[in-house]
């Protein structure tokens, strides 16, 4: 706590101050509230590594788990509000800031002018975001939750249009659903337990008496299918590619840390109330994790292949990431929590690029002339040779060769290939699930490790065919296109965060030190609650003191 101070509150406090000062602003003062608003994420990045710094070395100095706990109201747990920092959240935080800033970087070319009280609604999703990764309590969490939920509603509808609407709309009442079923999860956990303070949860959960048992699962299944629609997983997740493909490009690069939230709060809330240390309620879930993730990448795999537009094609790749982090939380095994952390980390730094490329990649040529090549490759159109002859020799203008190099990076990522990072993450999961520890003599994996192992070869397969598809029809396709206009503004931020997926790559032991420490933790809860609950007030100026 000495370490981290009042900072842990920052990452809530900037954002809301930030996002209410800007309300006051004159909505046509666009460059005082876009020096504003980047200033304010620039500065929250800052304080997230500096937490991410106090959280690795409170437990490099100490030798075990140690939790930052910041007590709000000044009134101990589980009576009083807590945010709680450990290297989860605080991965979690760092991750959001990085996104947020080269998102709202690139939508300073033109997007935060389409639409009314854009930086504001940016700022408040970004308090809801940092609120949900620090918060102890769930129903602080719900309050969060409900506070990223109503920026997004906004963000995605900005920019209007038709099929913006319609997907917005959709989106709006998918997840009301969602929250109204948070809400009941909560109240049937708090009617079983008397608490919703985490920590409490924890001690709580093995001494339900039996007859209240099946209330306390219905509760948390409940909770869990309000989280699984927000982390797309098959069945529930029909609405996502579409909201997303229809949203502008800043917004959907930064939608893609929300999928993360419900991986997140399963991550946390399984490990935490229904680990080993649980009693008869161990394992809660964990089937229904393991075989849904399956099929989450199954069907995100197929829709990836079946994507004729490239804004889809990212959409779905979104589901293939869920689904892949849901079926290893199901797995219920630290090493390949630990390899799935490193992927979230690469998927989300490489689907926010994406859809940051897509719009600028998508200038080169119109729709129908996407149609079009399409059309003529089916039909093996005999005029595509003499075109080919007619072009021998001509030169690639920067702009496109630049793009077609972002491009093919987030091919290579999409698809788990060296030498990026997205290659490493897939093969610390594959990893970790064929050998499993300790080695002896009569292990054998599980069938289904063998299918989710195939399913991930397979949908990375899959992500490379569709995405070299779309890369020779935007590139190399024999149809006249246009050089689009990249202004410096908007390829930095995909430059940037292609770049951290190469650094990530290189320091890839380093960080695999961390998120292998990150998983250790969570797969071993008893710290965090002894943290959280043995935090105590800070005394007042007139408490007395010990002599």
């Amino acid at each position: 706590m000495e370490a981290a101070g009042h900072l842990i509150v920052m990452p809530i406090v900037l954002p809301l101050a930030a996002g209410a000062f800007l309300l006051l602003l004159d909505e046509r003062r666009h460059v005082i509230k876009a020096v504003i608003s980047i200033m304010s994420t620039l500065a929250l990045m800052v304080v997230a590594i500096a937490l991410l710094g106090s959280a690795d070395n409170a437990t490099a100095s100490s030798g075990a788990a140690t939790n930052s706990v910041y007590l709000l109201g000044n009134w101990p747990a589980p009576f009083g509000i807590v945010l709680v920092l450990d290297r989860l959240s605080a991965l979690m935080l760092v991750l959001t800031s990085v996104l947020a800033l080269a998102s709202l970087a690139f939508s300073l070319a033109r997007w935060h002018k389409a639409g009314p009280h854009f930086h504001t609604l940016f700022q408040l999703l970004l308090m809801g975001l940092n609120g949900a990764f620090l918060t102890g309590d769930l129903f602080n969490l719900f309050v969060f939750f409900e506070v990223l939920l109503a920026a997004s509603y906004g963000l995605v509808l900005h920019g209007s249009g038709p099929l913006r609407v319609k997907a917005g709309l959709h989106y709006i009442a998918v997840n009301l659903a969602a929250s109204s079923l948070f809400l009941i999860g909560v109240s049937l956990i708090y009617g079983v337990t008397g608490t919703l303070n985490m920590a409490d949860l924890a001690q709580r959960i093995p001494a339900v008496p039996a007859q209240d048992r099946m209330l306390l699962e219905a509760g948390a299944a409940v909770l869990g299918i309000a989280f699984l629609v927000k982390a797309g997983m098959w069945p529930l997740g029909f609405w996502l590619p579409g909201a997303y493909s229809a949203a502008a490009a800043p917004v959907a690069a930064i939608f893609v840390i929300l999928t993360k939230v419900g991986f997140y709060v399963l991550l946390r809330l399984s490990l935490l109330l229904f680990g080993v240390d649980a009693g008869a309620t161990a394992g809660f879930g964990d089937a229904w994790l393991l075989f849904g993730g399956m099929a989450t990448i199954a069907f995100g795999a197929i829709g990836v292949l079946a994507s004729q537009a490239v804004s889809r094609l990212a959409g779905f790749s979104i589901l293939v990431s869920s689904g892949t982090l849901l079926a290893a939380i199901g797995m219920a095994d630290a090493r390949v929590t630990a390899g799935a952390l490193f992927y979230m980390v690469s998927s989300t730094l490489t689907i926010g690029a994406f859809f940051l490329l897509i719009e600028l990649v998508e200038r080169v040529q119109d729709p129908a002339a996407n149609v079009l090549s399409v059309t003529m490759e089916a039909y093996s159109d005999d005029t595509q040779e003499d075109v080919a002859d007619e072009e021998v020799g001509v030169a690639i203008p920067g702009t496109l060769a630049v793009l077609g190099i972002c491009f093919a990076a987030c091919g290579l990522l999409l698809a788990g290939l060296p030498p990026l990072s997205g290659f490493v993450g897939k093969f610390a999961l594959l990893t970790a699930m064929v050998r499993p520890e300790p080695v002896a003599d009569g292990v054998v994996v599980a069938g289904s490790t063998w299918v989710l192992v195939a399913l991930l070869i397979l949908s990375g397969l899959c992500a490379l065919i569709a995405t070299m598809r779309a890369g020779m029809q935007i590139f190399w396709a024999p149809i006249e296109g246009t050089v689009p206009r990249v202004l410096l503004l908007e390829i930095a931020p995909v430059a940037f965060l292609l770049t951290l997926c190469l650094v990530i790559a290189v320091q890839g032991g380093q960080i695999m030190r961390y998120m292998e420490a990150t998983a250790q933790a969570l797969h071993s809860p008893s710290g965090y609650v002894r943290d959280v609950l043995s935090a105590q007030p800070t005394p007042g100026p007139n408490a007395p003191s010990d002599k």
